[in-house]
């Protein structure tokens, strides 16, 4: 079998297109994501943080100066911020996504109850057996 004919054969393969799909849903639900947590989520936060965006919270180790010459020297500090709004998305993200997979695990369970009960024999059924058990007699 060839390489080519081999990536073929692996490309077709359901799982394959379903990864596929599910990756490029899950970037635009990141995206989503982002979005609500910078444009609602954030502001609020901020809000109640006295104005102050999360996002550029740091410690400060040394600050801004002007040296010698004239130019600026870039402060030293460690930002924060940043990693604490992005431990907000991943929780917002785990969070919905765990909303989606109970919601499928509850619709699952659901058909596989509903495939399990075997359906109750119709009236034709229920007479041929009687017919059955009539003859037998």
């Amino acid at each position: 079998m060839g390489m080519v004919s081999e990536f073929k054969a692996f490309i077709a393969r359901g799982n394959v297109i379903d990864l596929a799909v599910a990756v490029v849903i899950g970037a635009a639900f990141g995206k989503i994501v982002t979005a609500l947590v910078n444009g609602i989520v954030m502001p609020v936060l901020a809000t109640l943080t006295g104005g102050v965006n999360v996002s550029e919270w740091k410690i400060v180790l040394d600050p801004a100066t002007v040296d010698a010459a004239g130019n600026e020297v870039a402060e030293v500090a460690i930002s924060y911020g940043m990693f604490i709004q992005s431990i907000i998305d991943f929780l917002l993200i785990a969070f919905v996504i765990f909303l989606f997979v109970k919601a499928y695990n509850r619709l699952k369970r659901a058909e596989e109850a509903a495939e399990e009960t075997p359906a109750e024999p119709t009236e034709e059924v229920l007479l041929l057996r009687e017919i059955r058990d009539s003859l037998r007699k």
